[in-house]
């Protein structure tokens, strides 16, 4: 078997001789060129992104002081109305203890349904529907009057 070049297609070769030709790749210093081209451009490129990042920051900084200053604007307000009504403050409190040992209660009913009928409910899409319905809304109210509640009875 030869080994001579002029036996292989020109697509399987390659001259790796010192002579320039026009086919070849470009010598090694215009490598060296681009490769620092590139590497300018990768650093312009991430002190770009770092000047964005800058940006973001500073614009969520801002956010943030103005959420802070709503929630202190907020607080205030709710201690101002909390001092102006101590009567109702008082009721909220009561209310909400009572509604809370309810909750509790509901709460229970709710795993005690669930640990009943376990199977019937991943079995059958009716029941769980019937599930969901009996329970969900009353849940999704109560504890959104707790919420009140709460805020309100602090």
């Amino acid at each position: 078997m030869s080994h001579d070049p002029a036996h292989f297609s020109p697509v399987f070769s390659i001259d790796v001789s010192a002579e320039a030709t026009s086919n070849q790749p470009a010598r090694p210093t215009d490598v060296g060129a681009a490769l620092i081209a590139l590497t300018r451009q990768l650093i312009e490129s991430q002190q770009r992104q770092n000047q964005l990042l800058d940006q973001i920051l500073q614009v969520n900084k801002q956010v943030l002081q103005a959420s802070n200053q709503a929630n202190t604007q907020r607080q205030n307000e709710l201690t101002q109305w909390r001092n102006a009504h101590p009567k109702l403050v008082r009721s909220c409190k009561q209310a909400l203890e009572t509604l809370s040992s309810v909750q509790t209660e509901f709460l229970q009913n709710l795993a005690d349904e669930v640990a009943d009928s376990k199977d019937a409910l991943s079995e059958s899409d009716y029941v769980f529907s019937e599930f969901l319905d009996r329970y969900g809304p009353r849940m999704a109210h109560l504890n959104g009057v707790l919420q009140v509640l709460n805020h309100l009875g602090g």
